[in-house]
């Protein structure tokens, strides 16, 4: 890993895509608060409806990113875009929204020289996989990892819990199973909650880890060294 910037050097800028989801919420709320971060810029499609002096919003369509260069520019990147089958059941749709959007996130990173990216992917994700969903996720890591920034890290969570806004009822179904059966499962895939994946993220950008590939127990473990319950 490369130089990662001081929590006592100039205030930072970061960039956040995805922050009207989950995790993406989560975080925003947290880089509000802390000290260390001047400015954040969000680009989606829609607004976070919050008013800060520190929230530069870019409302744009999401699948034309690459348009937007210029006002692409930070010391580090959030990646927090998701989707899940059951929300986009077009295979295309889906694969614009899990590679295409990281992916070119992470190429403007590389050509704006913004040292640290920090994009969430999934466990299970994997290029070779016969499951479009993980492969998908794993073609994604593969090629945000190609582009070799400086301080690339991916996040891979299992179930991802946390207050929605929107109704994913395989979700809540998988939520009751593993609250009932949680004993029988192995650490590293039980589920993990948004708010440690959002703090991990932070920790991630101002001090780094040993390796560039997160599992979801890795993740909890980084949350609660920061003093938080994962």
């Amino acid at each position: 890993m490369g130089n990662l910037y001081k929590l006592n050097a100039m205030k930072k800028t970061a960039i956040i895509l995805g922050a009207t989801g989950l995790t993406g919420s989560i975080l925003l709320k947290k880089l509000l608060t802390d000290a260390s971060f001047e400015k954040i810029k969000l680009f989606s499609r829609s607004t976070a409806e919050i008013g800060s002096s520190k929230i530069e919003e870019h409302l744009i369509d999401m699948f034309q990113l690459e348009k937007y260069s210029e006002a692409f520019t930070a010391d580090v990147v959030f990646c927090c875009i998701g989707t899940t089958k059951s929300k986009t059941p077009d295979k295309e749709t889906y694969k614009k929204i899990d590679y295409g959007i990281p992916v070119t996130a992470a190429t403007l990173a590389k050509q704006n020289g913004i040292e640290t990216f920090i994009v969430i992917s999934a466990m299970g994700a994997d290029v070779d996989s016969s499951i479009f969903y993980n492969k998908t996720k794993g073609e994604m890591q593969r090629d945000v990892l190609n582009q070799n920034i400086e301080n690339t890290y991916v996040l891979q969570p299992s179930l991802i819990v946390g207050d929605r806004n929107e109704n994913r009822f395989g979700e809540k179904v998988a939520t009751v199973f593993m609250k009932i059966f949680g004993f029988l499962i192995p650490k590293k895939y039980k589920m993990i909650k948004a708010e440690s994946i959002a703090e991990a993220m932070l920790v991630l950008a101002k001090k780094g880890f040993s390796k560039q590939q997160i599992t979801s127990d890795e993740i909890k473990q980084i949350a609660e060294n920061a003093g938080n319950r994962a």
